[in-house]
C-alpha cells in the first residue's frame, strides 16, 4: 500500500506522543520507510529509542548533526519524504509553521520540503478552539497543508471536548489517501455491507457468516479517491473508515429502509452486504422456552433489495456481490443477468482465503458486456481497489 514510500513522521511534545508510536508500526507494515523527527518536549514523553527500533532508522533530534559526512538532515529528510505527517501537532508547533518559524530540525524540515504535509493536531479543547490557534489552522489549509480534525472525547488534562489526537488507524487511512488519486471526486456512492439478523424472539436470530469486511474496505478506498460515501451497514465489530458517513441497521427491512431513502442522492451502488433471503413469519415478542417437542419455524422472503435496485436504476452504476459453494460464473452470470447489474464480483466461499470473516479474497468480475477477469488471492483492501477502478470508468461512461 505504501510500499517504497519514504514518510517522515515528525513528533512533537504531548502527551498523545505514545500513539505515534502505534501510528510508526501501521506505516511501516505497509512498507513505508518511515524517518522519526523527534522535537526536545517529544523525547520528554517517549525515548528516541522506541521510535528507532520500530523504524529500524536512526530517529533525529538535533539540527546541526550531520548524519553522513555532508549530508545535511533537515536538507535530506526535506528531500527524499514522499509525505510529511505531524502526528501530534502541538498549537506551538502549528503556529510555527504558520508563520515561516524555523528554529529546529521538525519546523525546518517542514520549510525545506516539496512533499506534502499531513497536520493532525492534538491539544487541550481550550486551546483548540482559541481564535488565534484557529486562524493558525485556517492559514495552513490555506497554503495547501492537509490538516486531520482532532477527535472529541476526554483529554489527559481532564478536559472533555475536541482535542484528542484521532486513532493511529484513522491518520494511518488520511495518510494513505494524500497518495490515492482522486479519480471519483464527485462521485457519491453507496455501500451496503455486513450481515443483517432476522429476529426469531428477543434472543435468538437468523443470520450469516459476514463480517462486513469486504464492504467496509471498499467504502474506505471510495472515501480515500473522493468520492462522497455512504455506509449501510449491519451489525458487524468494524469500525467506521475515517470520513464515511455510516448507517447502522439490523434487518433486512431496515437496510431496505436505508438504501432507498438515498437511493436518489447517490451515483454509484455497491451491493456488498449479505441480507439474509428469509426471515421468521413470527418473531416471538419474549423468549421462547425449550419443551419437549420439535420447533417448526415457518420463514418468508425478505424484499430483494438489488432486483429492485435494478429495476430502478436508470443511469447508475450498480455492482453486486455473488458468494457461491458450486457453479461460480454459471450463478454469477445469472443474476449479472436476472438483476440488472453493470458488474458482479463473484467469490467461491469454499476456497481457503475466499470466505467469510477472512482478511483476503479470490475474485472474479464478470461485465455486463460478458467480459471476465480473475483475479489473484489478495488482501480484501486490494480487492477494494481493484473494482473501484472499474467502478470509476463505469461512472465516468455514464456521464458522458
Amino acid at each position: 500500500m505504501l510500499q517504497g514510500k519514504c514518510i517522515v513522521l515528525g513528533v512533537s511534545g504531548g502527551i498523545a506522543v505514545y500513539k505515534a508510536v502505534e501510528l510508526l508500526r501501521l506505516l511501516t507494515k505497509a512498507g513505508a520507510d518511515v524517518h522519526v523527527i523527534m522535537t526536545r518536549n517529544a523525547c520528554e514523553f517517549v525515548t528516541s529509542l522506541t521510535f528507532q527500533t520500530l523504524s529500524g532508522n536512526p530517529v533525529h533530534t538535533e539540527l546541526f548533526n550531520l548524519s553522513q559526512e555532508q549530508e545535511i538532515d533537515h536538507i535530506s529528510l526535506a528531500d527524499r519524504a514522499d509525505l510529511f505527517v505531524l502526528a501530534p501537532a502541538t498549537a506551538n508547533l502549528v503556529g510555527k509553521i504558520a508563520h515561516g518559524i524555523a528554529d529546529d530540525l521538525l519546523t525546518t524540515s517542514i520549510m525545506a520540503t516539496k512533499a506534502p504535509v499531513l497536520v493532525v493536531p492534538a491539544m487541550n479543547s481550550n486551546m483548540f478552539e482559541n481564535a488565534i490557534y484557529q486562524r493558525n489552522q485556517r492559514q495552513l489549509v490555506e497554503f495547501g497543508y492537509h490538516v486531520m480534525e482532532p477527535a472529541m472525547g476526554s483529554l489527559a488534562c481532564g478536559w472533555e471536548g475536541k482535542g484528542k489526537l484521532p486513532d493511529p488507524v484513522d491518520i494511518f487511512a488520511v495518510a494513505v489517501s494524500v497518495f490515492t488519486p482522486k479519480d471519483l471526486l464527485g462521485c457519491h456512492i453507496m455501500v451496503t455491507a455486513g450481515p443483517t439478523r432476522e429476529q426469531i424472539d428477543p434472543v435468538r436470530y437468523i443470520s450469516n457468516y459476514s463480517s462486513g469486511r469486504m464492504g467496509f474496505a471498499i467504502a474506505a478506498a471510495a472515501q480515500q479517491r473522493g468520492a462522497d460515501v455512504i455506509l449501510v451497514a449491519g451489525p458487524t465489530n468494524l469500525t467506521v473508515p475515517v470520513g464515511v458517513r455510516c448507517i447502522p441497521v439490523f434487518s433486512a427491512k431496515e437496510m431496505h429502509t436505508a438504501v432507498f431513502e438515498h437511493f436518489d442522492d447517490v451515483d454509484v451502488i455497491v451491493k456488498a452486504a449479505a441480507v439474509a433471503d428469509y426471515k421468521p413469519v413470527d418473531s416471538k415478542p419474549q423468549k421462547m422456552k425449550k419443551s419437549s417437542e420439535d420447533l417448526i419455524l415457518y420463514l418468508e422472503k425478505t424484499s430483494d433489495i438489488l432486483t429492485e435496485l435494478g429495476r430502478l436504476k436508470k443511469n447508475k452504476v450498480l455492482i453486486g456481490f455473488a458468494a457461491e459453494t458450486e457453479r461460480l460464473l454459471a450463478h454469477a452470470a445469472e443474476k449479472l443477468q436476472k438483476k440488472n447489474l453493470d458488474l458482479i464480483v463473484a467469490n467461491d466461499i469454499t476456497m481457503e482465503g475466499a470466505g467469510f470473516d477472512v482478511d483476503t479474497n479470490i475474485v472474479r468480475f464478470l461485465h455486463a458486456d460478458g467480459k471476465i477477469e480473475e483475479l489473484e488471492k489478495m488482501s480484501k483492501a486490494n480487492v477494494a481497489q481493484q473494482l473501484l477502478n472499474r467502478v470509476a470508468l463505469l461512472w465516468k461512461a455514464k456521464q458522458s
